[in-house]
């Protein structure tokens, strides 16, 4: 007999586990990750009433596998754009939460008689809520069209990104044991250089590549090139001093722009999940029931504190960013539950060995607890407002009505803004690309060029390599908004104005002047007067140069086109969303929302005239998208199908009306067995005394009374197929009928 190894052993018995609970969980309309926790506490080494897994280091390497699956996943999901669409009121509310959360969580741990280093983490980890939990729960409830569901998302999106600079700081306090605040910032400005520049060589590369290579991209070569991608930027991430699960998110946020987005997520799915459920039991499994019954109380006190915690730094954050005070209390009663990156976190201090053994269990319980009581939470959001309202103070009361029901004004930008946001945008982006490109020639092209041609010569040759890769950059620093509106605008207000600017002009030019000196000095030995001289003409040839102002000219537009490749597609396939009604529907209390049509709905084939959605539940349907097509705005006459995505605009009333009915409006169940409707092929002999015998084959009444169809008759030596509904049955006739098995039966007996 051959032997098994352990590994296979173990992912069985995980994966086994695992799809049991997870159907019991199902039936218990409870999340899956749930039964994966679950799953792995009774698969632990803690439980020896069932069988326990033989290597659980093994068992760590697919945790870390699927962590990095789910940041990828997540990373797809996010997308920049998204990020910059969210808008203030999410980016508000969010940090509201995550400083009152952590601050809180800190000083939980502390008047527990907690470690500092415990303390601190048990903040990061009750700072974030659980984006799948949220979303499962919403589903469930059938709240996905209300109008603060679309304000959650928001802040869970702000939370995710904050999450993934929460652990870079976490590590870097981890390393050091303690707070060190230059090291802190040093972390976090490294953590920001590297995601900028990722960001900006991922967006100028990737939708190029996959646009030219898109003929040869299948589903199983799209599957391995992103996967590929993925854990190339792990490996880079992680070379660099940063976690896997960081670069897996931003290798996902870069493939979110691109146009096969959707279809990565698609194939990724599976993928995901199946190691998502590994790194869900792994939790499980380090998971000391006993130690849980040992802590139960720590347990109890830090579920009221992520309970009340969340609920009111989550009211208070929405009510700051200037929403009303039901919606600030239903988003703050949604975000009641810590999820996948409490998880992470808790596993990050483990790892590093700066947490101590019992917080790891402990978070775990909090988690399960308060996963169990989202759906409560998010139905208690009602019934709160009321009491809430009623025992509100008279004077908070008016200022929080004062406060929240302003008028959103547009807010025109001075030119001096415009200019000096457009220019610090500029220089940023522009220097992390400059430095990267140094810091790479300093490491990789000039020791292998003067180790094969050192002295003078050698250098002059790495200055100009380096120097020109890094030219087009300098100019746009140098050059870039001199001839803007803006610009323009100002010079023409007077000499006052044009002090300043000029004053810019030079700045700029001093920006280039150094990093030309960084080069030059760093390559030749000569007096810095000299060297300044040098470097200074070279900036001023770079400034008239009309060959790298097109080369400048050109890689932002590249980089441009790229960016917004997948909204110049979707605007080609009709798939974009209609006009920005928005904005303009939010005073009158109206938003919009998709419902799919169900493959069973008794509404597809009707049109939208016979539906008389508008008249009956005050609904307007704004858009139909129908597989890879768009109809906005679609007329009366309209057909609905299954599977159709239409979006619809109304309040939060009349849409839950509407997608309540359209749920209801589908086909029974059937509760015949399937086995009865298999069609088989039969014959039958037509004898002198058989009903048959002489009639044709449309008065037979074999298909309208048997519900069969004759499909051959064969007539001594001939053979007739597919025989004419006008030939006569004869005696002796063999007849070829199919039908349902028990309606031939019927038929020949």
């Amino acid at each position: 007999m051959s032997h098994l190894p352990t590994l296979i052993t173990d992912l069985a018995l995980i994966l086994a586990s695992a799809g049991l609970m997870t159907l019991i969980f199902k039936r218990l309309k409870q999340p899956s990750v749930l039964g994966y926790i679950v799953a792995g506490i009774l698969a632990g080494p803690h439980i020896t009433l069932t069988p326990t897994v033989i290597d659980s280091g093994n068992i760590q390497t697919w945790a870390d596998i699927g962590v990095v699956f789910l940041l990828f996943a997540l990373g797809l999901e996010f997308s920049f754009k998204k990020l910059m669409k969210v808008g203030g009121p999410a980016i508000i509310a969010a940090l509201t939460i995550i400083v009152g959360m952590v601050v809180l969580g800190f000083i939980v741990g502390v008047a527990m008689g907690w470690k500092q280093m415990d303390s601190i983490f048990l903040g990061g980890m009750l700072a974030m809520s659980s984006t799948s939990i949220i979303y499962k729960a919403f589903e469930d409830l059938g709240l996905r069209t209300q109008r603060f569901t679309g304000l959650v998302f928001g802040i869970l999106v702000i939370e995710d990104l904050v999450a993934i600079v929460l652990m870079v700081m976490l590590s870097t306090m981890a390393v050091s044991k303690n707070f060190e605040g230059m090291e802190m910032v040093y972390s976090i400005g490294k953590l920001l250089f590297f995601l900028l520049l990722w960001f900006l060589t991922g967006i100028y590369i990737i939708p190029t590549f996959f646009r030219r290579t898109r003929l040869l991209m299948g589903d199983e070569t799209l599957l391995i090139v992103s996967l590929g991608l993925c854990f190339l930027m792990v490996v880079f991430a992680t070379a660099v001093g940063f976690s896997s699960a960081l670069g897996a998110f931003v290798m996902g946020s870069i493939l979110a722009e691109t146009i096969e987005a959707e279809k990565i997520e698609r194939l990724v799915k599976p993928v995901k999940d199946l190691f998502a459920a590994i790194f869900f039991v792994s939790v499980g499994m380090m998971v000391d029931p006993g130690m849980i019954a040992q802590y139960i109380w720590p347990i109890v006190i830090i579920t009221l504190t992520v309970l009340i915690g969340q609920s009111v730094f989550g009211t208070l954050g929405v009510v700051l960013a200037g929403q009303p005070l039901k919606t600030a209390l239903q988003s703050g009663f949604c975000l009641t539950q810590i999820g996948e990156f409490a998880f992470i976190i808790a596993g990050l201090g483990m790892t590093m060995h700066v947490t101590s053994n019992f917080l790891y269990p402990i978070v775990i319980a909090v988690a399960v607890i308060t996963t169990f009581l989202t759906p409560y939470m998010i139905r208690a959001a009602e019934p709160a407002y009321p009491y809430v309202e009623k025992h509100l103070p008279r004077k908070w009361k008016r200022f929080i009505e004062h406060y929240t029901s302003g008028t959103r004004v547009v807010n025109h930008e001075s030119n001096w803004k415009r200019l000096l946001t457009s220019l610090i945008r500029i220089m940023v982006i522009y220097s992390v690309i400059i430095i990267a490109i140094l810091i790479l020639s300093f490491q990789f092209l000039v020791p292998l060029i003067r180790g094969s041609l050192p002295g003078f010569w050698g250098g002059l040759l790495c200055a100009v390599l380096i120097l020109l890769l890094i030219a087009p950059f300098l100019r746009a620093i140098v050059a870039k908004k001199n001839h803007s509106a803006e610009f323009q605008s100002l010079w023409n207000d007077g000499y006052f104005s044009r002090a300043y600017l000029v004053s810019l002009v030079i700045f700029r030019f001093v920006i280039a002047i150094l990093y030309v000196m960084v080069v030059i000095v760093s390559l030749f030995k000569a007096s810095i007067a000299l060297l300044l001289g040098v470097a200074c003409v070279l900036v001023a040839g770079m400034f008239y140069s009309r060959y790298l102002k097109k080369q400048s000219i050109q890689i932002e537009r590249h980089f441009l086109r790229n960016f917004r490749v997948r909204e110049v597609y979707a605007r080609h396939a009709g798939t974009q969303m209609p006009p920005k009604f928005a904005g303009h529907l939010l005073s009158r209390d109206l938003h919009m929302a998709d419902f799919i049509i169900p493959s069973e709905s008794l509404w597809a084939g009707y049109t939208l005239a016979d539906l008389a959605l508008g008249s009956r539940f005050g609904v307007m349907v704004v858009a139909v998208f129908r597989g890879q097509s768009c109809i906005n705005i679609p007329g009366g006459k309209e057909r609905l199908f299954p599977q159709d995505r239409v979006q619809v605009i109304g309040s939060d009333e009349q849409l839950e009306r509407f997608g309540n009915k359209l749920q209801s409006m589908t086909l029974p169940p059937m509760d015949s067995d399937l086995t009865q409707s298999e069609v088989c092929l039969k014959q039958f002999v037509v004898t002198e005394d058989s009903p048959f015998n002489g009639k044709s084959i449309r008065d037979s009444g074999i298909r309208d009374k048997h519900k069969c169809v004759v499909v051959g008759v064969e007539r001594g030596a001939a053979s007739l197929r597919n025989p004419d509904a006008d030939t006569v049955f004869e005696a002796g006739d063999l007849v070829w009928v199919v039908g349902e098995e028990m309606n031939v039966y019927e038929l020949i007996h």
